[in-house]
């Protein structure tokens, strides 16, 4: 069959279209031949990579634009060649970056500036994300008003989610003001330290601090009358105590007032050996030692101040002047005042007072009923003192003190016809210091000297000491003590007077804050100036104290009393067992 014209046309395209290349292909191997050098460009996909750029046929030319997608390719980068790649630099230790690089903390230059500080462009605050359920901060009303402890305590640390149900639970409502939550309320000012957690507390009434406490003891007395012979009897004690301090800017005054009442059930012999016993028969005795004080701040540097005192006691079972044959004894009295001022040269201090004491007995009572008038013990004081004192250092004060006294008695001549009118007094030099709270004190050494009117009676002089120390030697121990030098006056005929030498040291100890342990020695020295004798005392105390709580305390006490005199009879010892309870506000 023959073909169509138009089968035979499309057969002589395709022939075509076959053999013209070939043709091409002929005519180009004519040409000189040169072989193709291997280059990292022939390692490039991208494109044009196997020709310059330049001679691209494809590349721009002037007047012609060309779309995007016909932009020249990038150069190729010359580290993309592994032969040429260089080796990474080291990364510092502080981060990973070089370490030919300096790093950079914080917010750079003019960045965040809207959230973190001062904004040039006023821009509006970033406010911070709050997660669900969490409070939200409170803002200060205004400048200069503090933030609230409580919002301080919720904007740092993580986030609370909400409170437990147990830190708002079974809680008394307290108020805003008294709480210190009050936005721009000024802060509270501090509490003191309360050193003792136990002890009492008291209440104000006005502008007034009071603290009041009563401790009843009883037990048993081997020697209450201090005999050579002991006669033994039990005993009960009552000891009210009063406080009362102002609490003021300026000026000050306490008042601090304390007592005491022994009462004995059996009585002590009327004689005896067949003679006047040379104790009373009714032993009970009061003691009271109570004092005022005032000061009144006129400036800065100059300040008033003032007392009233007053002591209420008996003669000391054992002593020669207890008369043989009393029914009970006789109590004395000794009150006073003084007015003086206290003015500050920079660190030069002076202060200076006027006193007047009296001092009175009530009369005798003997076993047979009849009484014996104590007049001539009675007299009056009149004197003066100065103290110069220069603030050295902190915690240093030296001080130099003088004083000096008259004591004129109702009677000119006592009971064994001697005149006991007489002048005296005391120069003294010590220092009051403070080191770092752990030694406090104030330690003096002097001489005294006592001059009388009668010529029988020679000069009654000596050394004395006089000082307060408190050694904090630990935050539960402490130890305390204490000396003092007295001239005090005596019914003996022919003395003109005692000097009395006391030295007392003392040590408290905390086993618990609740339980604590006192232990007490004394020692003491009478000298009963021209009848050469001389009395020493020796008293050896151990307390315990269990504490309730601030209102109730429990107290016992062992002591044991010794009274040595070269006097034959006259020592005795003693041992006092007490159980009490002490009640306070």
């Amino acid at each position: 069959m023959g073909s169509s014209p138009g089968t035979s046309r499309s057969k002589r395209v395709q022939f075509l279209r076959a053999a013209l290349p070939c043709f091409v292909l002929i005519a180009l191997g004519s040409a000189p031949a040169a072989a193709q050098s291997l280059t990292p460009d022939l390692f490039n996909p991208n494109r044009g990579g196997f020709a310059a750029p330049d001679t691209l046929p494809t590349r721009r030319t002037a007047g012609v634009p060309q779309a995007p997608s016909d932009a020249l390719p990038q150069l190729p980068d010359p580290s993309a060649d592994p032969r040429k790649r260089q080796q990474t630099p080291s990364t510092s230790r502080t981060g990973q970056l070089p370490a030919n690089q300096v790093p950079t903390y914080g917010l750079p230059a003019a960045n965040g500036a809207s959230s973190s500080g001062y904004d040039s462009l006023n821009r509006k605050r970033q406010q911070p994300k709050l997660y669900p359920g969490q409070p939200k901060p409170k803002r200060p009303l205004g400048p200069g008003s503090p933030v609230p402890p409580a919002a301080q305590d919720r904007t740092l640390g993580p986030p609370r989610i909400a409170p437990p149900p147990s830190e708002t639970a079974h809680k008394v409502p307290v108020p805003a003001a008294m709480a210190g939550t009050v936005p721009g309320q000024p802060l509270r000012r501090r509490l003191k330290a309360d050193d003792d957690a136990f002890g009492a507390v008291g209440d104000y009434a006005g502008s007034f601090l009071i603290k009041g406490g009563l401790e009843l003891s009883t037990g048993y007395d081997t020697n209450p009358a201090r005999l050579n012979k002991p006669v033994g009897s039990p005993v009960f004690v009552v000891a009210p105590d009063l406080l009362v301090a102002s609490d003021w800017e300026r000026h000050a005054l306490v008042a601090d007032l304390r007592g005491s009442f022994s009462g004995y059930t059996n009585n002590m012999p009327a004689t005896i050996d067949g003679f006047a016993s040379p104790s009373p028969v009714e032993i009970n005795r009061p003691d009271f030692t109570g004092h005022v004080d005032g000061r009144l701040d006129v400036d800065r540097d100059l300040k008033l101040t003032s007392q009233l005192r007053l002591r209420l006691a008996t003669d000391n079972p054992g002593s020669p002047n207890v008369q043989a044959g009393l029914q009970k004894y006789p109590v004395y009295a000794t009150y006073g005042t003084t007015v003086g001022f206290d003015q500050t040269f920079n660190r030069f201090q002076v202060a200076a007072g006027a006193t007047v004491d009296r001092t009175a007995y009530t009369d005798s009572k003997l076993t047979d009923g009849s009484t014996f008038g104590n007049g001539d013990r009675d007299f009056n004081q009149y004197g003066g003192v100065g103290r110069f004192s220069y603030d050295l250092k902190p915690g240093l004060k030296p001080f130099v003190e003088v004083q000096g006294d008259t004591r004129v008695h109702d009677q000119a001549a006592d009971r064994n016809g001697y005149f006991r009118d007489s002048s005296g007094g005391y120069a003294k030099i010590g220092s009051s210091f403070e080191f770092s709270r752990i030694l406090t004190g104030e330690v003096s050494v002097g001489y005294s000297a006592r001059n009388y009117t009668d010529p029988r009676l020679s000069q009654l002089a000596g050394f004395l000491t006089s000082g307060s120390l408190i050694w904090n030697a630990s935050g539960l121990t402490t130890v305390k003590f204490f000396t003092d030098t007295q001239i005090n006056e005596t019914t003996i005929p022919g003395s003109s007077g005692v000097l009395v030498h006391t030295y007392a040291a003392e040590v408290d100890h905390d086993f618990r804050r609740w339980l604590t342990a006192v232990g007490k020695f004394t020692y003491g020295t009478y000298d009963y100036q021209n009848q050469n004798r001389n009395d020493k005392t020796y008293s050896l105390e151990g307390n315990l104290i269990y504490k309730l709580n601030r209102n109730i305390w429990v107290k016992g006490t062992l002591r044991h009393d010794i009274l040595d005199s070269n006097q034959p009879g006259s020592s005795s010892q003693g041992t006092v067992v007490m159980l009490g309870v002490r009640l306070q506000n």
